[in-house]
């Protein structure tokens, strides 16, 4: 039961900043300062980020989080996907939000919503993953959308954001594994336009990274990687959370002598291939033998 409580602390908090976020994305605003805001807000809770706030913007579907530099702001007329993760004690919640600043694009946002809604309704134990992924692309169909096809839902387990099982955004016979009493996954289907490729490819680094592998590196390198390791556990952080614990152009030869040694993996941000606006809804629920508990409600 202690693992379930620290499960429903942090979905309660994640829960919170969610709401924080949709209050925070307005046009001109700094992406920098939304994430940073978000990320505080979570300690502020009682928990730690589980991953860098991701906040992704149109044809960026996942993976972006600003650097200790960054200067971008919230363009007129888009569509902003807020990506919250939060854990206690390692046990994780991650959720997500679309706020959309095109009225034309809200067909969008309803599609993901729906589809999560209709994804929740599906889930318990026993049901195959790919009659939830079904579940997904047949709400998403109904709202003159469709899903991103090689995007999933995963499993969650402590201190692994990503657990090895999948819940597929589309019906598919490679994900026919049922869903088990206690497992814990993360649902979040992407929706684009029906004219849209429905893919992702990789793009230009999300500022986002993990441990990898210890190697053989000295001097502030390797207190930075001892570092890395015991405050995240495996689990995404952004450079710059790291760069403002070993500052200036010290900390900032270090951390690329991690990355070209191998020690870390940075992570691609993912775009849509056709470029088209994508929208993003997410929740963390822990399957029941009934249904499943939704923790980030």
């Amino acid at each position: 039961m202690e693992e379930v409580e620290a499960l429903r602390r942090a979905g309660a908090i994640a829960s919170q900043v969610r709401g924080r976020a949709v209050d925070l994305v307005k046009p001109g605003v700094s992406l920098l300062e939304i994430c940073e805001e978000l990320e505080r807000w979570i300690g502020k809770l009682g928990g730690k980020p589980a991953f860098p706030c991701n906040i992704d913007v149109d044809h960026v579907a996942a993976h972006y989080t600003p650097s200790i530099t960054e200067g971008g702001i919230i363009p007129e007329d888009s569509l902003v996907k807020i990506d919250i993760g939060v854990h206690v004690d390692g046990y994780i919640a991650d959720t997500a939000v679309t706020v959309c600043l095109n009225p034309e694009l809200e067909y969008l946002v309803e599609a993901a919503r729906e589809a999560l809604e209709e994804a929740i309704a599906t889930i318990r134990a026993g049901v195959r993953a790919t009659e939830v992924g079904a579940a997904i692309e047949g709400a998403m169909k109904r709202l003159g959308a469709k899903p991103i096809r090689n995007l999933t839902g995963h499993k969650v387990s402590r201190y692994v954001l990503h657990a090895g099982r999948v819940i597929p955004n589309v019906s598919s016979l490679l994900e026919r594994h049922r869903l088990e009493v206690g497992e814990v996954y993360a649902v979040e289907p992407f929706s684009v336009p029906r004219d849209a490729d429905g893919v992702v490819v990789d793009g230009p680094p999300s500022n986002i990274y993990i441990y990898r592998k210890k190697r053989s590196v000295g001097g502030l390198a390797k207190r930075m990687l001892k570092y890395i390791q015991a405050e995240y556990r495996g689990l995404p952080f952004a450079s710059r959370w790291v760069l403002r614990i070993f500052p200036g152009s010290e900390g900032l030869e270090a951390f690329e002598e991690l990355l070209n040694a191998g020690c870390l993996y940075s992570y691609p941000q993912l775009l849509e291939r056709s470029g088209a606006p994508v929208a993003q809804a997410e929740h963390t629920v822990i399957v029941t033998r009934e249904g499943c508990e939704v923790t980030t409600a």
